[in-house]
C-alpha cells in the first residue's frame, strides 16, 4: 500500500494563496488597462495599433514616445508614490485623517519652490527638490510638534490644526508670491497638471518611486511606530529614527512631485483609509495596495480631466480636489458617526 506524501501547505491555505495571486493579477490588469485608456487619449488621435507597431519615421509614434508614454509614466509614478507617502504620514502622526496636502507638507515644499525662484531661479531641477524637501520636512516636523502640546480629545481636530497650519504658510507663500510680482508663476507647482510632462522632464520622480520601494522594505517598522513610542521601544525599534526616516521619505517624495508635477490634493488621504478598511491597519500587507489604488485612481482622474471638455483638458489637481474633498467629507462623516 503507498502512502502519498503530505503537502506542507493545507487545501484552505494553498487556495488562499491561489486566490490572492488571481486578485493581484486582476489588479494589474485593471491597472494596465487605465494605463493604456490614458495612452490613447489626447487631443491627438493615436490608435491601439500605433502603440503596437510604432514606427520612428510617424509623427504618432514620435508624441507616443515624447509626450504620452513619459506622462502614463509619470501618473503611475506619482498616483503610487503619493499613496504611499499618505499612508506614512498617517502612521507618523497616527491619524487617519492627515496627508502631506492636509498638514503643510505641499504648502512648505510649494514655499521651497518660491524661495529657490527668488534667490537662485537658475539651480538645477535637483537642487530645488533638495530645497523643496527641506522645507517640507520642517513644516512636517513642526506640525507634530504641534499636536504633541495640543489636548487632543477628538481625531477630527488633528485634519483641522493641518489645515490651519497649511493655510498659514499658503499665506505666506501668497504674500512673497505678490511682493515679487511672481503670482502668475507660483501656479505651475500649486496646481497639479500632467499637460507640461515630457521625456526629460518627468525622470525624477523615478526618485520617489525609489523612496517609496524603501518604504515598503520598512513597513513593519512604521506599523510599530504608529502604535506609539512606549510600544515601539518595548519592541526594539528605535522610535526616534524611524519617525525621521518616515518624516524624510514622506517630504522627498512630496518635494519631487511638487517640483515635477505641482500638487495632487487628497490622494494621500482617501487612498490609504480605503484600503485600510478592507486590509487593515498592518502596513505591509495593504503597501502594495495602497500603491496599486493611487496609480489606478490618478490615472483615472487624468483620463476624465481629458475627457469632459476634449480636446482641451481640466488639470489633475481641480478633478482630485472635488473628487478628493467629496470622499474627505464622508470619511469624516463616517468617523462622527461611530464616535456618536
Amino acid at each position: 500500500m503507498s502512502v502519498r506524501p503530505i503537502s506542507s501547505q493545507s487545501p484552505i491555505k494553498q487556495t488562499t494563496t491561489w486566490a490572492r495571486w488571481l486578485v493581484y493579477a486582476l489588479a494589474f490588469l485593471v491597472l494596465a488597462g487605465l494605463a493604456l485608456w490614458s495612452t490613447l487619449v489626447g487631443a491627438s488621435s493615436i490608435s491601439l495599433r500605433d502603440v503596437l507597431q510604432p514606427r520612428a519615421d510617424d509623427v504618432v509614434s514620435q508624441v507616443l514616445l515624447i509626450s504620452r508614454i513619459p506622462r502614463t509614466l509619470a501618473l503611475l509614478l506619482a498616483g503610487a508614490s503619493i499613496a504611499v507617502a499618505g499612508m506614512i504620514m498617517q502612521m507618523v502622526a497616527r491619524n487617519r485623517f492627515v496627508e502631506p496636502a492636509t498638514v503643510g507638507t505641499v504648502s512648505a515644499a510649494s514655499l521651497g519652490m518660491l524661495v529657490v525662484a527668488l534667490v537662485a531661479p537658475g539651480m538645477a531641477l535637483l537642487g530645488k527638490m533638495l530645497v523643496a524637501s527641506g522645507f517640507a520636512l520642517a513644516a512636517t516636523g513642526i506640525f507634530l510638534l504641534i499636536l504633541q502640546r495640543l489636548p487632543m480629545r477628538s481625531a477630527l481636530l488633528v485634519p483641522l490644526v493641518g489645515l490651519v497650519f497649511a493655510g498659514v504658510i499658503e499665506a505666506v507663500t501668497s504674500f512673497l508670491a505678490y511682493r515679487f510680482d511672481m503670482l502668475q508663476a507660483i501656479r505651475a507647482w500649486t496646481v497639479g497638471d500632467f499637460s507640461a510632462v515630457l521625456q526629460g522632464r518627468y525622470e525624477l520622480l523615478w526618485v520617489s518611486l525609489a523612496l517609496t520601494v524603501a518604504a515598503f522594505f520598512a513597513a513593519d517598522r512604521f506599523t510599530v511606530i504608529g502604535m506609539g513610542e512606549s510600544v515601539a521601544t518595548s519592541l526594539g525599534v528605535h522610535y526616534g529614527r524611524w519617525m525621521f526616516i518616515g518624516l524624510l521619505i514622506v517630504a522627498m517624495v512630496t518635494a519631487s512631485i511638487v517640483v515635477t508635477v505641482g500638487v495632487i490634493p487628497f490622494l494621500g488621504l482617501i487612498v490609504p483609509n480605503l484600503v485600510s478598511l478592507f486590509m487593515g491597519d498592518r502596513m505591509r500587507r495593504s503597501v502594495i495596495w495602497v500603491a496599486f489604488s493611487g496609480a489606478a485612481l490618478m490615472l483615472l482622474c487624468d483620463i476624465i480631466g481629458r475627457l469632459v471638455i476634449h480636446p482641451f483638458e481640466i488639470p489633475i489637481g481641480t478633478i482630485m480636489g472635488v473628487l478628493g474633498s467629496i470622499l474627505f467629507l464622508g470619511l469624516l462623516w463616517r468617523k462622527r458617526t461611530e464616535l456618536g
